[in-house]
Formats: C-alpha cells, sequence, structure tokens
C-alpha cells in the first residue's frame, strides 16, 4: 500500500529540510500503525530560481523515497499540483504545501478517513486567517461567498490544497485536462465524499509567500471563469438595462417637448451618459474577452507543464 506525497515547490530551499524532517517524523508513526503502508514523495520544482532541485536531489542521495519532476519554467502551482498527480503511483494521494501551513501532524487522521472510514477523499479547512493583512482575509471571504452563489462546484470557505485522496479520485481529476486549472473547483466538479478537518492558521516555517494581492486576485478570476458563466448574464442584464432606461429617456424627452416645449440642452450630462454607458460596453466586452481568451489557449492544446528532468 504507497502513499504518494506530492509537494509542489518555488523557491523553497530554506524550507525543505523542515518539511522533510517534520514528515519523516509522522511517516514512521504512521508505519507504526499500519504495517503495509509505505510512502513515496514526490516534489515538484516549478522552474525555481534559487537552490531547491540541488536540495531535493540532496534529500534524494540518502531517501530513495523522495522522486522529483523539474519544469523548464515556471508553470504555477496548478500545473505543480497537476504534475505531481501524474507522476504519483500511490495507491492513496496526499498533496500538501512544503512551507509547514499545511500541518503534517493531520496526515494520521486523514489517511484513517480514506483508508478505515471509507471516504474517497479528506480535505482541510482554516477557520482562522490569523497573520494575514486584513484586506486580504476580506477579499478572500468574499470570493468564496461569491463563487459558490455562482457556480454549481461546491468550494468551501478557508480550504486548502491539503488533501489525500484515492486513486481513484486523483485519475478522475487527471481526466480533466484543461490547460486553465482551478482546482479548488474542480475537487468540488469531480464529487466524491469528502471528509473535512478543521485547523487554526499556522505561519510558514521559512522562506517568503509567493502569492501577492494581485496573484490572489488573477487566481480568484481564473476561478470564476472557470467555474461560471454568470459574468456573461451580468453583460446581458446589463445590455438590456441600459436599453430600457434609454427607452424611458426618450419617453421622456418626447413628452417634455410636446408638453412644455422645452428643448433639450445640458452637454455635461449627455457627455456623463455616453462615458457611462461606454464604459458599461467596455465592460462588458472585456468580460466577453476573458472567456474568449480562455478558449483561445484550450484550443492551442499546449501541454499543461514541460519537464526538464524528472526521477
Amino acid at each position: 500500500m504507497l502513499l504518494s506525497i506530492i509537494v509542489p515547490c518555488f523557491n523553497e530551499e530554506a524550507a525543505i529540510p523542515y518539511f522533510y524532517d517534520e514528515m519523516s517524523k509522522v511517516l514512521e508513526s504512521m508505519a507504526g500503525k499500519w504495517k503495509n503502508l509505505e510512502a513515496e514523495f514526490v516534489f515538484v520544482d516549478d522552474g525555481s530560481k534559487d537552490k531547491t532541485l540541488e536540495t531535493i536531489k540532496a534529500l534524494r542521495e540518502k531517501d530513495q523515497r523522495i522522486r522529483f519532476v523539474s519544469f523548464s519554467r515556471n508553470f504555477g502551482k496548478e500545473a505543480g499540483i497537476y504534475a505531481g498527480l501524474d507522476n504519483s503511483r500511490g495507491d492513496y494521494v496526499v498533496i500538501m504545501d512544503v512551507d509547514l501551513q499545511d500541518p503534517p501532524a493531520l496526515l494520521p487522521e486523514m489517511f484513517k478517513a480514506v483508508y478505515e472510514d471509507g471516504y474517497d477523499s479528506a480535505a482541510t479547512r482554516r477557520v482562522t486567517r490569523k497573520g494575514e493583512p486584513p484586506i486580504r482575509s476580506f477579499f478572500a471571504r468574499m470570493f468564496y461567498k461569491l463563487i459558490n452563489r455562482i457556480s454549481d462546484a461546491e468550494i468551501v470557505d478557508g480550504a486548502r490544497d491539503y488533501r489525500i485522496m484515492t486513486r481513484q479520485m486523483a485519475d478522475a481529476i487527471l481526466s480533466m485536462g484543461e490547460y486553465n486549472r482551478f482546482t479548488k473547483g474542480i475537487y468540488g466538479w469531480v464529487g466524491f465524499k469528502t471528509r473535512w478537518l478543521e485547523f487554526e492558521n499556522v505561519e510558514r516555517v521559512a522562506g517568503e509567500t509567493k502569492w501577492s494581492f494581485w496573484k490572489l486576485c488573477k487566481y480568484a478570476l481564473e476561478g470564476i471563469i472557470a467555474f461560471s458563466s454568470a459574468p456573461l448574464s451580468i453583460a446581458t442584464y446589463f445590455g438590456i438595462f441600459m436599453a430600457f432606461m434609454a427607452f424611458l429617456f426618450i419617453l421622456v424627452i418626447i413628452i417634455k417637448k410636446l408638453t412644455i416645449g422645452d428643448p433639450t440642452y445640458g452637454w455635461s450630462s449627455m457627455v456623463c451618459i455616453i462615458l457611462m454607458v461606454s464604459g458599461i460596453q467596455l465592460f462588458c466586452i472585456g468580460i466577453v474577452g476573458q472567456y474568449l481568451s480562455k478558449t483561445y489557449l484550450e484550443t492551442k492544446k499546449r501541454p499543461i507543464y514541460i519537464a526538464k528532468e524528472k526521477c
């Protein structure tokens, strides 16, 4: 019985040794309870600029359970998760961050859920956002509320990528070979029976976060476009609303002219209306453009990642 531990890494040379030490202790305790359990590490080097790959190779020299995939450039965490799943061999698969913000101590309980309790997956969610900037926490909560209202896929507030799943669920995720990936939505879309475990936010053990506020906003937009067509409906509603308002304004002008003979005047108000309508048109065109750009990238059939080296 093999457990694959997938670890996407980008400039994480400082955190990898801490992660390996903690996971080795947890795996040792798990081996004592489940005698037939073996493990492998699948590190994914996402085009790191530091000595991440060298650190992984050094660990492999003393532990043959360690395998790795090194990208030709930075393809992003979503590609890293996909590559890890694609190169894993385990009957059960774990995805977790290397910075120890995903507590390794939860892994035995997660494994028990899928191995003994009959769940297809055990996932984690943060119940606090201690240490995060307040504005970032606010927008994160708003995003989860919005995406669950406009999408069919269930995305739990505070959900982490840290999760264990059966091989069947991992293969189902791999079968979704779309180029524009939003894994949190994919988890919900494929379904399967999931147990949720809660934990409080943990600070990084080393290094700095690679997710700026702007990158998180772009990632949220990716998720909305990938799992909802609601923005296209919004553009349609805007068009109907503006057409209705224009019709009302025409009626007002006609009635005003017939009753009091007051001519239409006010160039400043006219300019404001033109600018407003033009802005709404550009906004709607932008929404359509986002969906067209994603469709364009999908039709190219480009690979999700390119491996320069693997072991």
